[in-house]
Formats: structure tokens, sequence, C-alpha cells
């Protein structure tokens, strides 16, 4: 399997608290995720459930219009205000860790994602990564910053 790579990072104006609260809480993805993709939570998830870690995440996921795949995550390392890990159980890909990392700055809240994944299928993987795959995730990661933007504001001197 070849690993590929992807970070992005954001800094947003609120305060490191508000921030974790909305990432924190697997219910709040949809929000941040393209519509063509269709992306539902399927799992029963009480809105006032912390996150922690073992804690198993099910989504229906439409990456290509019209084909609907099922996605299952596990939150595997959770500190609080500071950090949190998921990793694929099953779904698309091979291989999936995405950590999510958040720091206090003045004047509100730095996010840094980090994602490392692989696709199964071997040279086939690595074709459908470079013709399609590692694009949608970018572009997936480029649409949550501008929602992510709205949500919480776009305020010139922060998001330098």
């Amino acid at each position: 399997m070849h690993p590929y790579h992807l970070s992005s990072h954001q800094k947003i104006p609120v305060p490191l608290a508000e921030a974790w609260d909305f990432f924190s809480s697997p219910l709040n993805l949809a929000k941040i995720t393209p519509k063509e993709m269709a992306f539902t939570v399927t799992s029963t998830i009480d809105p006032a459930q912390k996150m922690y870690p073992g804690m198993l995440i099910t989504y229906k996921i439409s990456p290509i219009r019209g084909i609907k795949l099922d996605w299952m995550t596990e939150i595997t390392q959770v500190m609080e205000g500071k950090y949190f890990i998921d990793e694929q159980r099953f779904g698309p890909y091979k291989f999936w860790h995405h950590q999510h990392h958040f720091k206090a700055i003045d004047g509100g809240t730095e996010m840094n994602d980090i994602l490392t994944y692989g696709l199964p299928m071997g040279i086939i993987g690595r074709m459908a990564n470079t013709i399609y795959v590692a694009n949608k995730l970018q572009e997936i990661f480029e649409f949550r910053k501008k929602k992510v933007a709205e949500l919480f504001g776009n305020y010139p001197e922060i998001m330098k």
C-alpha cells in the first residue's frame, strides 16, 4: 500500500473551547461537507455525548454521484481541547488516519488537520488517487475552510 498525505491549516476567530465543541461533535461534520456528497451520520449519537476513545461512528457518503457507501470510523485518541484522531474501521479506503489538532492563539484558535490514507487495489488505487481521490479530498478540505469561515466569521486579521 502506498500512503498519501494531506494537511490543512486554518485560523478561526473563536475561543478554543468553542472550536473544540463544534469540531469534536460528529454531528457537525455534515455541516462542513459538500452537499453533493450526501454525507449522513447514521449512528445514534446523543448531541450532548462527548467524544471518547473507542467511539464508533457510522456514515453514509456518496463520493461519486449516485454511489452510496457505508463508512465507519473510530475515535482512537482524544486529548480534550488539544486533538482527536479518527481511523476508518470499514469503508472506501484501505487505510484512513485523520488527526485534528487545536491550539489557542491570539484572537482565536488554530486548527490543523493531518490526513494519511491509502487506497485498495494496488496500481489501480494509485491511478484512482492521481485521477480523482487526491483532488476530491483537496476540494473537500477547501470547502470546509470556506464553510468554517462562513460559520465562525471570516476576520481578515486572524485568517492570515
